[in-house]
C-alpha cells in the first residue's frame, strides 16, 4: 500500500508482472483482513469519497474534491452492510472499493478515471459501535425511505457530474443489493458485481465443465446452497442462460433448488426474499428434504453450488451419490474466506475419484490424484468484472444487458483447454490482463449489435484505444 499511495505507475507495473501473487493479497482472502482492521491501521484515504447519508446536502461536493480534476469513468461504491464471508463492515468496507478498482486498474482501466465511494449508513456491528477508533457514524444503519432517498440523489448527483460513467455496486446487504440493481439497471450503466458478476463466473465455469463433457446446460438440475445476495443472483444468471437455450420460463425453474438457513425453500415460507420467491418449490413436492444429503438424494442434481458460508457442508456421501446418478458432477463450493468454504477442492477429487469437476471461491492448489494433476479454477470474479467494465466504458454502452453478460461468460469458458486431463474450468488468473481483453471484446461487440453503444466502428480497437498500460 505504500507504493500504491506513492506511485501507482510502478504499484501497476508489479501487480501486472506477479498478478497470482498481488492478487490474493490486494483482494480475497487478504481483503477481509485489511477491511476488520481498518479503522485500527487507519494510514490514507487512497482518495476514496466517504458519503454520510445523514448529510446528502455534501454529496456532490465530495465526490468533486474526490475527483478533483480527474474525468471519472468507473465507481466502485459499497456500504459494506453484506461483505462476502465476514458481514457488516460499516466504513471499513471502503477497502473493498479500493481493492475492487486496483483488480479494473490491472486489467488496463487508467487508474486517473476511478474512483472508490464508501456510503456511511451507520452499522449494526456492535464492536465497531464501541471501538473508539472507528471512523464511521456511530449508529445502526439507517434504513427505508431515507436511505433510497440518499441512493437516489447519489445515482443523480454522479450521473451529472460525471456524463460517462458506469457506476458498479458491491457488497450492499441482500435486503437492498437486488432493489437497487432492478431500480437503475434499466436507467443507466450499471452492475452489481455480487448479483450479476459472481453469476457470470459460475455460468463460464459451468459451460468450462460442459464443453469437456458435451452436455447440454438445459439438461442439468441445479442444487444452490446459500440463498443470499450471490447464490440467488448465480441461480438466476443460469437460469436466464437456460431459457435463452430454448427452455420456458417454468421449465427453467423447474430445474432449481435453492437451501438457505431455513432449508429446502418453499413457497409457503413468510421470510423469502423478492430473489428467493421464483425458486421455492411446493411443500407436496417433498417429504423430508431439509438435509442437503436428503435432497440431494432426492433431486439428484448434477450442479451443486455453495454460497452458505457454512463449512464442510459438501460431505463424501453427497459427492459419491452424485457420482451415482451422474458420470461428471459439477461442485462448486464457493463460500470464502477458506476457512468458510463449503469443501476443500482435494476432497472433492479424491471422493469423486477424479470425476467432479471443481472450482472454488479462492486460490487452490493442484490436486495431484492417480497420476493426473487437476487444475483446480477460481471462479473469482476478477476473472470477469474488468473485462465486462472495460467492455462497457470502451463502446460507452448506455445500459449493461442480460445479452452482453452473456457474451461475457462465453467468450471465458471459450479459453479452457477441454483437452487436457485435469484441465480447469476455468482459465488461471495469472492470464487475467489477456483474457480480460477477450471479454471486453466480446461485450463491446455485442453493446454495437444492441443499438447501445456511443462508439462507432471497430469495437476491438475501441477496446484497445481506452486500454492503460502502466508505462512512464
Amino acid at each position: 500500500m505504500e507504493i500504491f499511495n506513492t506511485n501507482r505507475t510502478l504499484f501497476y507495473y508489479l501487480f501486472n508482472e506477479h498478478v497470482v501473487e498481488f492478487n490474493p493479497i490486494v483482494y480475497d482472502p487478504v481483503i477481509a483482513e485489511s477491511i476488520e482492521q481498518y479503522s485500527d491501521l487507519f494510514v490514507d484515504p487512497q482518495y476514496a469519497a466517504f458519503l454520510s447519508v445523514e448529510h446528502p446536502e455534501d454529496i456532490l461536493d465530495t465526490l468533486k474534491n474526490a475527483a478533483g480534476d480527474r474525468n471519472i469513468r468507473l465507481i466502485v461504491v459499497t456500504d459494506a452492510e453484506g461483505i462476502l464471508g465476514i458481514g457488516d463492515w460499516g466504513t471499513q468496507g471502503v477497502d473493498i472499493s479500493v481493492g475492487k478498482l486496483m483488480i479494473y486498474t490491472a486489467a488496463g482501466i487508467d487508474p486517473k478515471t476511478v474512483l472508490p465511494v464508501v456510503i456511511d449508513a451507520g452499522t449494526d456491528r456492535e464492536e465497531l459501535l464501541n471501538n473508539p477508533f472507528y471512523l464511521g457514524n456511530r449508529h445502526k444503519r439507517i434504513r427505508g425511505k431515507a436511505y433510497y432517498d440518499f441512493i437516489d440523489q447519489f445515482v443523480k448527483e454522479a450521473e451529472d457530474l460525471f456524463p460517462d460513467l458506469y457506476l458498479h455496486w458491491e457488497d450492499f446487504g441482500r435486503s437492498n443489493a437486488a432493489v437497487i440493481l432492478n431500480k437503475y439497471k434499466d436507467k443507466i450503466s450499471t452492475f452489481n458485481d455480487d448479483i450479476q458478476g459472481t453469476g457470470i463466473i459460475t455460468l463460464a465455469g459451468i459451460y468450462g465443465a460442459l464443453d469437456i463433457t458435451g452436455e447440454k446446460l438445459t439438461d442439468q438440475r441445479y442444487l444452490c446452497f446459500g440463498g443470499g445476495t450471490a447464490g440467488a443472483g448465480i441461480a438466476h444468471r443460469v437460469l436466464l442462460e437456460m431459457m435463452e437455450q430454448g427452455l420456458t420460463e417454468e421449465e427453467a425453474y423447474s430445474r432449481f433448488y435453492m437451501v438457505d438457513k431455513q432449508g429446502l425453500l418453499f413457497d409457503d415460507m413468510d421470510d423469502l426474499t423478492p430473489e428467493q420467491k421464483p425458486f421455492a418449490r411446493k411443500r407436496s413436492e417433498f417429504e423430508n428434504s431439509e438435509e442437503l444429503t436428503e435432497l440431494s438424494k432426492a433431486v439428484k442434481p448434477t450442479i451443486l453450488i455453495g454460497t452458505s458460508t457454512q463449512p464442510g457442508t459438501f460431505t463424501q456421501e453427497i459427492v459419491e451419490d452424485m457420482c451415482s446418478f451422474t458420470e461428471r458432477p459439477i461442485i462448486f463450493p464457493l463460500s470464502n474466506p477458506t476457512k468458510l468454504a463449503e469443501a476443500t477442492a482435494e476432497d472433492l477429487i479424491r471422493w469423486s475419484d477424479g470425476k467432479a469437476f471443481v472450482a472454488t471461491g479462492i486460490p487452490a492448489a493442484d490436486v495431484e490424484y492417480k497420476g493426473v494433476c487437476y487444475q483446480i479454477g477460481q471462479a473469482n470474479n476478477a476473472l470477469i468484472y474488468p473485462g465486462l467494465g472495460l467492455g462497457v466504458m470502451a463502446s460507452k454502452a448506455k445500459l449493461l444487458t442480460d445479452k452482453m453478460i452473456g457474451a461475457a461468460a462465453h467468450s471465458l469458458s471459450g479459453l479452457v483447454d477441454s483437452g487436457k486431463p485435469g484441465a480447469p474450468v476455468l482459465p488461471p488468473v495469472s492470464r487475467l490482463t489477456e483474457f480480460s481483453i477477450y471479454v471486453a471484446n466480446a461485450v463491446a461487440k455485442t453493446a454495437q449489435e444492441e443499438g447501445l453503444a456511443q462508439v462507432d466502428g471497430d469495437m476491438e480497437k475501441a477496446v484497445q484505444d481506452i486500454k492503460w498500460y502502466p508505462n512512464y
